[in-house]
């Protein structure tokens, strides 16, 4: 279950990236263990998983806001 659930937010971190190409493991990395984290109810639904990681967007690390900065670039 926790690869099924793990691989749900790999998948959804495509969106991060403004869905233009699949996210990179350094992508995946940067939010993986703040999704679980903060955002653990609502995986694997990628949409609410986003929108809970960007209301919890000064809780996250330097990593994984850095790549939603990234996204918003694109």
């Amino acid at each position: 279950m926790q690869k099924v659930i793990a691989l749900a937010f790999m998948l959804s971190l495509v969106t991060f990236t403004g869905g233009a190409s699949a996210a990179t493991a350094e992508e995946q990395q940067a939010c993986q263990d703040d999704a679980f984290k903060f955002c653990e109810r609502v995986i694997p639904d990628e949409g609410k998983v986003k929108a809970c990681l960007l209301a919890n967007m000064r809780k996250l690390s330097p990593a994984c806001r850095k790549m939603f900065q990234r996204g918003r670039r694109r």
